[in-house]
């Protein structure tokens, strides 16, 4: 193995990432659910080689999220050349998915990878740094969080939860959701149980919606079932590999709650300080290459599964009208403050984010806005 990433590219590097993983997790036994967190092996440290475990909130090898969370680890085992090597559990095979943060803050396990939102219950802060609604897209994201002060902000919130913080991947602009029925107005949310998380789910409880928060795994049976009317998951790649097009007709874009979702990264702070700086630097290093690589993951298999989804599944693809979309707008704008307002940490994050917001949307009618008018001009490009 070499100690950095490969330089291949197109297919050949995706059956050779696909190869490695599969051996990687080939001898990996897996975690009946339910089985105590401390029936699992504390990690190893062997002639200055450390083992550490990893759970994500995600079902194990699920594609973008999962599979970002395996090149994290891949990475950081070979860029270590062995001295640090991350085993990845998925959700719930140690302990439930939403309490992967009290695991890696009590120490029972070293790192975890989910998204800033789920852990709101514990500081509130950290919805802010996951996504807001009509916020910043995954580009803005992304330079808030390296040269706007989002990374600092982020330590600062996750510091209160006993953990180190790092962006993991970003899934791009969501798509708005499965519904059973059409939207035409906000009324429509009144009375719909919907699975949204976030500030996103704080906007539709606004409109009179049931939020429901679910698990990504529980989240195909609650719909098949009835148990919920609508839901919102990532866009097609993912959506299409859980098969929601089996359970709802209508699927809404864009993805106005979750413009640029953050995905995260967190490390035990007991377990950060005892690393030397150059094991610290390789897990920073592997993180940021991790974000990316999740990011062009999205970008890369998006569109073809949304063919599959329309022309395969004939799944229903619908615009959210632009008087709804006007109507979450102010509803999310009122929402968002009230909440910001709540407690000084929320307030500093999302003064920042708002700072960043107002500049970047200033920047982007003479640059990506006004060349995306530019590019859909009906002339005629090349032609192979």
């Amino acid at each position: 193995m070499t100690d950095q990433p490969s330089k291949k590219k197109g297919p050949a590097a995706r059956l050779e990432r696909r190869d490695f993983i599969k051996k990687a997790t080939a001898g990996t036994a897996v975690a009946a659910a339910g089985i105590a967190a401390s029936t699992f092996p504390k990690p190893s440290l062997s002639q200055g080689r450390m083992k550490w475990r990893m759970q994500t909130t995600w079902p194990k090898n699920f594609p973008g999220l999962g599979t970002g969370a395996n090149t994290l680890a891949e990475f950081i085992g070979k860029a270590s050349d062995g001295r640090l090597t991350v085993e990845v559990f998925g959700g719930g095979e140690i302990v439930p998915a939403f309490e992967t943060m009290d695991a890696v803050n009590s120490g029972t396990i070293e790192m975890g990878h989910g998204a800033p939102y789920y852990w709101k219950g514990k500081v509130a802060a950290s919805q802010f740094i996951a996504s807001v609604p009509f916020g910043l897209n995954p580009a803005e994201q992304n330079a808030w969080v390296q040269f706007g002060g989002g990374q600092e902000l982020a330590d600062k919130v996750y510091k209160e939860m006993g953990c180190k913080f790092f962006v993991s991947g970003n899934t791009g602009v969501q798509m708005g959701g499965w519904f059973n029925k059409e939207i035409h107005s906000v009324e429509d949310y009144k009375g719909l149980k919907m699975r949204i998380p976030g500030l996103g789910g704080e906007v539709v409880k606004a409109a009179g919606g049931n939020v429901v928060n679910l698990p990504g795994g529980e989240i195909p049976p609650a719909l098949a079932s009835g148990a919920i009317d609508a839901t919102e998951w990532v866009g097609p790649y993912n959506d299409l590999a859980f098969g929601l097009y089996k359970s709802a007709k209508y699927y809404y874009y864009p993805g106005w709650h979750e413009p640029g979702t953050v995905l995260d990264n967190f490390v035990g702070l007991k377990a950060w300080e005892g690393l030397s700086s150059d094991l610290q630097a390789i897990i920073a290093t592997a993180n940021a290459y991790a974000n990316l690589f999740v990011f062009n993951e999205f970008n890369a298999n998006n569109n073809a599964s949304l063919n599959t989804l329309v022309n395969d599944h004939k799944v229903v693809l619908k615009k959210f009208p632009d008087e709804v979309l006007d109507n979450l707008g102010g509803l999310s704008g009122k929402v968002v403050g009230d909440l910001a307002a709540a407690d000084p940490l929320s307030r500093e994050v999302m003064e920042s984010i708002a700072t960043f917001r107002k500049q970047s949307i200033a920047y982007a009618k003479i640059s990506e806005q006004a060349f995306y008018n530019a590019r859909g001009l009906p002339f005629k490009w090349v032609d192979l």
